[in-house]
């Protein structure tokens, strides 16, 4: 069983910055993919970065130059570094993780965890 927890959010001002992070249980070298997304009061949850097994990664529009993505293998955990913070930044971040293996039945399946608060405010 996967289990993803999300950590590092909380109140900053604007321009602040702040470093999210997400903790797997066990490696993350077997995910395709990691992802954070967020989800702002009555809207949809959207992407904000993703990070490839392969080492690409991709972000927003909107956060592009001012979010990182980013991995460190040896602790099992991805990080989302957001500096130059706006108020529209304030959201539930998500952390998502992608697998593809015989487990899977070569199928992707996701993981989720349970999100944490940002807000971006002064």
């Amino acid at each position: 069983q996967v289990q993803l927890v999300e950590s590092g959010g909380g109140l900053v001002q604007p321009g602040g910055s702040l470093r999210l992070s997400c903790a797997a249980s066990g490696s993350i070298f077997r995910f395709n993919a990691m992802y954070w997304y967020r989800q702002a009061p009555g809207k949809q949850r959207e992407l904000v970065a993703t990070s490839t097994s392969g080492g690409s990664t991709n972000y927003a529009d909107d956060v592009k130059g001012r979010f990182t993505i980013s991995r460190d293998n040896a602790k099992n955990t991805v990080y989302l570094q957001m500096n130059s913070l706006k108020p529209e930044d304030t959201a539930v971040y998500y952390c998502k993780a992608r697998l593809i293996a015989a487990t899977t039945g070569w199928r992707p399946r996701d993981y989720w965890g349970q999100g944490t608060q940002v807000t971006v405010s002064s």
